[in-house]
């Protein structure tokens, strides 16, 4: 775990290790076709879940992705009372959880459902479902060269209507998303693509510097990694700023002031408000990159935001 959060802060206070004028990275013949040790079904061994105390609602599902033909899983936290006849017709408000890191696994950030959890118990927040997804083999990205790669895609279209379609949510008036690390780089570009689909979004911890080295470089991260030219969080808020009936979700950005990414989260916010792109953020004093602990110090005021936006949102469906 050191070696990876090292290695993921190195990317993103250095520059790109190869020429900035380098305008494209060959693919890298030596590239396996999926990540050593990804799988589309990446539950928690039982002995682990135990350590973890995770709440009992908490349970792990799958589905049959239409577009790659096997099984695809995920966690989902069910508030107290889904599962009584009372409740039979009650539906409820999802928000979406991106994990962090590289390559996917829905085990990921599962950890965070305790905290959901006692906020529901102690009247902090109402009932709420949350999605804890597995994002692909280089998470939240389409990446071809990967063999099953449409991280992306399989989230946005498979994913979403797989859960409103199974389990009792209120569908896109009560859908939120958000993400941390790498999961809040995928969040910050699924919101820019398809704002239509939240009524809120809250990027944590996101790898902007990163990202801006994608942008710069015509879609190389690395001389080994290339993504598609513009699929970056900010050739597409430049894209999405030019939209002129563009759907405006509120947006927030979260993120610690020890974390490695703080100082790029500071300058991706000033570029938005250039783009007039409104968004606010929720700043945590002495955190380090981690949505833990993130969530131990200011997580409730986040899951409050969500909260906020979806009693707006039905407001304006009631009004209609």
């Amino acid at each position: 775990m050191k070696t990876l959060v090292f290695a993921l802060a190195m990317l993103s206070a250095t520059p790109a290790s190869f020429s900035q004028d380098k305008r494209t990275a060959a693919p890298d013949p030596r590239s396996p076709s999926t990540p050593e040790g990804f799988h589309w079904v990446s539950p928690i061994p039982e002995a682990r879940r135990a350590a973890m105390k995770l709440p009992d609602s908490v349970r792990h599902a799958t589905f049959k992705s239409p577009s790659m033909g096997i099984e695809v899983g995920y966690y989902l936290y069910l508030p107290p009372g889904y599962d009584d006849k009372a409740n039979a017709e009650t539906r409820y408000p999802v928000v979406y959880h991106l994990h962090g890191g590289r390559p996917g696994g829905e085990f990921k950030s599962v950890g965070l459902s305790r905290f959901v959890d006692a906020a529901i118990r102690n009247g902090d927040i109402p009932p709420t479902i949350y999605v804890f997804p597995n994002g692909g083999p280089m998470s939240w990205y389409n990446y071809p060269r990967f063999e099953n790669g449409r991280g992306e895609d399989v989230f946005v279209n498979e994913t979403i209507p797989h859960i409103d379609a199974t389990w009792r949510t209120l569908g896109r008036e009560g859908r939120a998303i958000e993400g941390f690390s790498q999961g809040g780089r995928g969040t910050t570009r699924i919101l820019l693509k398809h704002p239509e689909r939240f009524v809120s979004a809250a990027p944590g911890g996101s790898g902007y510097g990163p990202e801006k080295v994608v942008r710069e470089n015509n879609g190389a991260e690395s001389e080994t990694v290339v993504f598609e030219p513009g699929d970056n969080t900010w050739d597409l808020a430049a894209a999405f700023a030019k939209r002129p009936d563009r759907p405006k979700p509120p947006i927030r950005l979260w993120v610690g002031t020890k974390g490695f990414n703080y100082e790029f989260n500071l300058k991706y916010s000033a570029y938005l408000k250039e783009l007039g792109i409104e968004h606010d953020m929720l700043i945590a004093e002495g955190v380090d990159h981690s949505a833990g602990r993130f969530y131990e110090k200011r997580g409730l005021e986040l899951m409050q935001w969500h909260q906020a936006n979806f009693a707006a949102a039905a407001a304006r469906e009631r009004a209609r």
